[in-house]
């Protein structure tokens, strides 16, 4: 029995600051110099899943090239910004409330995308 306790506490001494700890601490000290710097985020990017893609896009893209990006963008905000009057227009003549309205506008957003009206 004495000789299963020396054995026991042997092991238990190395373990804890005997013996192995050197080894021990060679393989944790590189992990303890890891400098951890600044969280990278994720740049957000506006623009179409459906980029190129739709019945449309070929048709928006030319013309895009055609008139130029800048004029472009304004004359598509005006028709987005008509279509959504039209919506407007459309729920207070059912009675629809704006809960209603703005899921409509969302389904348009999302049609046009598909179909490729937002390319």
């Amino acid at each position: 029995m004495a000789i299963t306790s020396s054995i026991a506490t042997t092991s238990f001494s190395s373990c804890v600051g005997g013996e192995d700890y050197g080894m021990f601490m060679k393989k944790v000290q590189p992990l303890m110099n890891v400098k951890i710097g600044k969280a990278v985020r994720s740049r957000t990017m506006m623009g179409n899943v459906n980029d190129g893609k739709g019945l449309f896009a070929p048709i928006v893209v030319v013309t895009r090239n055609i008139v130029g990006k800048k004029r472009f963008n304004q004359l598509r905000g005006k028709a987005i910004a008509l279509h959504s009057q039209v919506i407007t227009e459309f729920c207070k003549s059912i009675g629809a409330d704006q809960k209603q309205r703005q899921g409509l506008i969302r389904l348009a957003k999302k049609n046009g995308e598909k179909l490729g009206f937002l390319a």
